[in-house]
């Protein structure tokens, strides 16, 4: 019996791995498509135009978020929960509305933003230069929307490898377009590049959503109706979150603005990018697979629990020697992505690297909420996450510049750890595994020891630490996670070194 239910973990910790490394693998081309896109706007419109570029980018994640009402995250549950049950007409009429939805909401949108236009441009650059790049962003709103309910779709079926297919081919038009719009038209095709690659998204989504085989049923007001109120209540919450975390991202950019200016808002934006690349391989594929999974046993707090454990167990496993390598070359980052002048947000990434790290142990606790469909206290810890990262920011920025904003994202998720692992106690009786906490606790020791050689060393001594603490938590990682899988889903070499390994502790 305990033979079996090892190879039941070792197929699920299995399952997990290999959605990784689709949406991974997806993340890591989109990753060197961001190189080329990044490296030749920095060399294109220096760090002034970079960090319009995020101003802009800001400006059009709130509307969407806002304008949303979180249908499509609220969708995604929905579905899942319908496929989970085998329910196929309950989960044609949930896509039918989803996507209907999203298209009106879009549009709704696009037209606030518009009539907008003027306030939001001096509020957010402090003259009317920009009032038609602003205004023109609202078409973006009304495309990005359309796209998110079928990516919806997609993701509640858990079709990964479609998932993985649309994001290489929407990034790969996205950036071939950003540049060449760019560089024929310089610091006036921002906005135009913005709503371009929305367009890809847009038209890449609905190629692939079209393969889902559902017919859309005819359907009364009354049924609409009903299909309505629930993602919009839920969806409401999803909105009211999300608005709170890119409201939060913007008020932190406004901050580094008004104090530093546009140049120093470009580094901190340049920074975040950079930050959040490695950690997107994991935080994607959460939301892609480990969610609707999650959705499906909510209401078993033994199952919930034994997912989360394994989720956070993988993804430290791939995590830290990405955030390591981060942190260790940093500078070398900035160059690759950027130019020189951006090396000044080195120390800004390293901050928020280690925060990146902690968002990756809190994000599969997180989920519970969400699984379980609490609104309130989903919305609750949302709040007062976007108090404490508004807060941090607001003190540490003036005192120590843009460094200030990687500081503040670091002590947002130093605290959020620990206020959400308290919630997922209340709602599950979850604990991490031992196995979990030792984990936590190791590579934690190990980045900030990281983070202080590059910080307080001279830059070869500091790079030698990390380029060391980087390769043996490579190698240890990867022998944890092939003692985790099943022998029969090893390559063959692999599995001839593990059986042999075997014989050898036991000799």
């Amino acid at each position: 019996m305990a033979s079996q239910e090892h190879h039941s973990e070792g197929h699920s910790y299995f399952h997990i791995l290999k959605t990784m490394v689709m949406i991974g693998g997806s993340s890591l081309v989109n990753v060197l498509f961001s190189i080329v896109r990044n490296k030749t706007l920095a060399v294109l419109l220096g760090p002034a135009g970079i960090g319009q570029v995020g101003l802009y980018q800001s400006i059009v994640d709130l509307t969407q978020t806002l304008a949303g009402c979180g249908v499509a995250s609220s969708g995604v549950r929905q579905i899942a929960e319908a496929t989970g049950t085998g329910d196929n007409d309950r989960i044609a009429r949930t896509a039918t509305v989803l996507r209907r939805t999203s298209i009106v909401l879009g549009l709704l949108g696009a037209i606030t933003l518009a009539a907008l236009a003027q306030p939001i441009a001096r509020l957010t650059f402090s003259d009317d230069q920009h009032v038609y790049g602003v205004a023109l962003l609202s078409v973006a709103v009304v495309l990005q929307l359309a796209a998110g309910g079928q990516v919806a779709l997609i993701q509640g079926l858990r079709d990964i490898g479609g998932l993985a297919r649309m994001q290489i081919i929407s990034g790969l038009a996205s950036t071939t377009i950003t540049i060449v719009l760019v560089y024929m038209f310089g610091p006036s095709a921002i906005a135009p590049a913005i709503v371009a690659g929305a367009a890809a998204l847009l038209v890449t989504c609905w190629w692939f959503s079209r393969k889902v085989a559902i017919s859309p049923p005819r359907m009364t007001f009354r049924e609409i109706w009903q299909e309505v109120v629930p993602l919009m209540q839920l969806g409401f919450v999803f909105m009211l979150a999300g608005l709170m975390g890119y409201g939060a991202s913007y008020i932190v950019r406004l901050f580094v603005l008004w104090e530093e200016g546009i140049a120093a808002a470009g580094q901190y934006h340049a920074a975040w990018v950079l930050g959040g690349i490695y950690a997107g391989f994991i935080l994607q594929a959460m939301g892609a697979d480990f969610y609707p999974r999650l959705t499906a046993v909510a209401n078993d707090h033994a199952a919930v629990n034994r997912l989360v454990n394994q989720q956070t167990q993988v993804s430290l496993l791939l995590a830290a020697p990405g955030v390591l390598a981060t942190l260790t070359f940093a500078s070398v980052a900035m160059w690759l992505f950027y130019t020189p002048e951006f090396y000044p947000a080195a120390n800004i990434l390293r901050w928020i690297c280690l925060g990146m790290l902690l968002r990756i142990i809190a994000w599969p606790m997180g989920f519970i909420m969400v699984a379980k469909g609490r609104r309130v206290i989903f919305l609750v810890s949302d709040a007062t996450a976007f108090l404490v990262h508004i807060g941090l920011a607001w003190l540490l920025v003036p005192r120590f510049g843009p460094i200030g904003s990687g500081i503040a994202f670091f002590g947002l998720y130093a605290w959020h750890c620990l206020f959400v692992y308290c919630i997922a106690r209340k709602l599950s009786q979850f604990r991490w595994s031992p196995a979990n906490l030792k984990l936590t606790i190791l590579f934690l020791m190990i980045s900030g020891l990281v983070f202080c050689a590059t910080v307080y060393l001279p830059p070869w001594q500091g790079m030698a630490v990390g380029t060391l603490a980087t390769i043996l938590s490579g190698l240890y990682s990867l022998h944890y996670l092939v003692g985790l899988m099943p022998p029969e889903s090893l390559p063959s070499p692999i599995r001839t070194w593990v059986a042999k390994s075997a014989v050898s502790k036991s000799a």
